[in-house]
């Protein structure tokens, strides 16, 4: 089995695909750009003012494409998702530091990274500027075409190169396959998105309607305000009371949801790429021993060394088993964190809704607007990071923790020395209980002589009162010098708690881990911070109820208003058109103002002139 796989490793270490993934990358730039001009084509600009010829020429074409909302937007959000998972391979290429198409000094290699992003940005615009466009039939053909290209040429890559060096058969395909199946879902979105386009198009179904500005999510959370409090409330299963708790009138952004997904398949990813490294010291650690085992035998287990290089070798050898061991704990570690941290953002926003900001640190409950709106363009990008940078971290601590299990516990009783290791334990163990024991008898102390009695019945304490005074003053003379002592291992105990804690909760990113008053040091806490604000003062279902009131009522006003001119006495007319409102409100104008009848620019024919005529009669009587 073994020769089988290095065979597979050899054959595949001289094998060249036919393409190259990271050439392709630069030249999709252009057929990304053209897609980018034909949508941008279609877009119609809003407000614009022609200030020259060029523009003129132009009308009001060529309006700025969004790929996507990362603010306000809660529909499709799994098809952005899947659009951010496409990226993935690319984000990781990045985070890995490959992408080296120049060279430059040390000092400019953040240049060049923010180069890379800005092209892979650029290359994937495509995905998400066809998803959100207006056009949907133009959209989904272009879309469909672009995500087609990428699906075939990594689909060829795979068959052409399917193993690998590391992990051997089918290596090519284990980083590939989240990108594969995220591209087959963008081409069945936009083949859906065509047939619907394409019935709306010939007049089969009804046009899409556009976009509310209130979601329906929002509205039944601002009608849950408006209820009166139910007696009763509905019986909760044991998952919604001890895991999730669903709630219908609660959704997360899109940008939440595609951070989520990318977050998955760049954790995924990473855990692959460290097992390939994991594999390649493997081998390199497996050629050590063999050189060490062949001192032992040439020595023939008579060397001074001998000892060493056995214990050398047990190092080695548990090292590898420990590291295997914890890959499973630190993913699902870093996966758990991935779905508190949806719950975590579910709960502050909610109680920013609610006014409640006292679980924020003090410095927090004015942020600077502008670190909002920059920590709300990080947040995504940091999050990924610090899972992944999180999940090593908590491996290696994970690591450490099972080499002194099997140091401490396993391979004592495996060298026949089991007695030797429940003594030391019990030795350890009882110290432990002794120092535990005498902190709680201080406590029963002072609880028992060293306080006034309780001053009600109802009292569950006793007041901070001091009584036996001279009795405390010697009590506390005594212990002072144990104190220090005993000072000395809590300071130790200070220590090992804030560095578990800190590498356990590196990865949360909701949580600061710094000590209170230097929160604004945690720079990963502080995006978190911004980027609920901008959250909550532009998604707030109250506030966003609001604007849409006024809206609509303005709407419903200039409707009356138009009705009025057309001299309708219905609640709800006929469509309006633009031109026929403009007409309508110009022989209003006209028939207020007669004077500007005579102003008007004259045109020929016999029409015109009748309507001038009747105009001024009507101006007359």
């Amino acid at each position: 089995m073994f020769t089988a796989n290095a065979r597979t490793r050899q054959l595949n270490g001289t094998c060249t695909s036919s393409v190259d993934m990271e050439l392709f990358l630069h030249y999709s730039i252009i057929p990304s750009l053209f897609i980018i001009l034909v949508l941008s084509l279609l877009q119609r600009r809003e407000h614009g003012r022609q200030t020259d010829d060029t523009s003129y020429l132009l009308g009001n074409h060529f309006g700025i494409i969004v790929p996507l909302d990362f603010v306000g937007t809660f529909s499709n959000r799994w098809s952005y998702g899947i659009a951010f998972g496409a990226t993935a391979n690319k984000i990781m290429f990045l985070f890995s530091e490959g992408y080296q198409p120049l060279q430059v000094p040390q000092w400019a290699q953040a240049f060049v990274l923010l180069i890379g992003g800005f092209e892979v940005g650029l290359s994937f615009f495509p995905f998400f500027a066809c998803l959100s466009s207006e056009f949907r039939l133009t959209s989904s053909i272009l879309g469909f075409c672009y995500s087609l290209l990428w699906f075939v040429l990594t689909v060829l890559q795979i068959s052409e190169c399917p193993h690998g060096q590391f992990v051997g058969r089918y290596e090519t395909l284990l980083f590939y396959w989240p990108s594969l199946l995220c591209l087959a879902f963008l081409l069945g979105r936009f083949l859906h998105m065509f047939v619907k386009a394409l019935k709306a198009h010939l007049g089969w179904e009804p046009r899409a309607e556009e976009k509310p500005l209130l979601e329906a999510h929002q509205a039944e959370h601002v009608k849950q305000l408006l209820r009166k409090a139910c007696p009763r409330e509905r019986e909760k299963s044991w998952f919604q009371t001890r895991v999730y708790d669903w709630d219908p009138c609660f959704q997360f952004p899109s940008r939440m949801v595609g951070t989520i997904v990318l977050a998955f398949i760049c954790l995924y990813l990473f855990i692959i790429i460290e097992f390939c490294m994991f594999v390649f010291v493997r081998d390199k650690l497996d050629v050590f021993e063999g050189k060490l085992e062949s001192y032992v035998a040439l020595m023939n287990e008579t060397g001074t060394l001998t000892p060493v290089i056995l214990q050398v070798k047990e190092l080695i050898s548990v090292s590898k088993g420990v590291w295997v061991a914890t890959i499973l704990p630190a993913s699902l570690t870093s996966v758990s964190y991935l779905f508190h941290i949806l719950a975590c953002y579910r709960k502050h926003m909610k109680r920013l809704w609610a006014g409640d900001k006292h679980f924020l640190p003090l410095r927090f409950h004015n942020p600077s607007p502008s670190e909002s709106v920059v920590a709300i363009a990080r947040y995504s990008g940091w999050q990924i990071a610090y899972i992944l940078w999180g999940y090593l971290i908590i491996h290696v601590m994970q690591s450490l923790c099972g080499l002194m299990i099997m140091y401490g516990l396993v391979l004592p009783v495996t060298h026949h020395r089991g007695l030797e290791m429940l003594r030391r334990l019990g030795l350890g163990i009882l110290t432990i209980s002794i120092i535990l024991g005498l902190m709680i008898l201080q406590m029963w102390i002072a609880a028992s002589f060293f306080l006034q009695p309780k001053l009600g019945p109802g009292d569950k304490q006793k007041p901070l009162a001091l009584n036996n005074r001279k009795a405390f003053h010697n009590f506390n003379y005594f212990l002072f010098f144990y104190n220090v002592l005993l000072g000395l291992g809590a300071c130790l105990s200070r220590l090992l708690i804030s560095c578990v804690l800190g590498t356990w909760l590196i990865a949360r990113i909701d949580r600061t881990i710094m000590q209170s008053g230097y929160e604004g040091a945690d720079m990963g806490f502080s995006a978190w911070i911004g980027m609920l604000y901008v959250d909550h003062y532009h998604t707030n279902p109250v506030l966003v109820s609001f604007c849409h009131i006024l809206i609509t009522g303005h709407r419903e006003r200039k409707l009356q208003k138009a009705i009025k001119y057309w001299c309708l006495d219905q609640s709800a007319g006929p469509r309006i058109s633009a031109r026929s409102r403009t007409r309508w409100r110009l022989l209003q104008t006209l028939i207020n103002n007669p004077r500007l009848v005579m102003l008007r620019k004259s045109k020929s024919g016999h029409g015109s002139q009748e309507f001038t005529q009747i105009l001024l009669t009507c101006s007359e009587s």
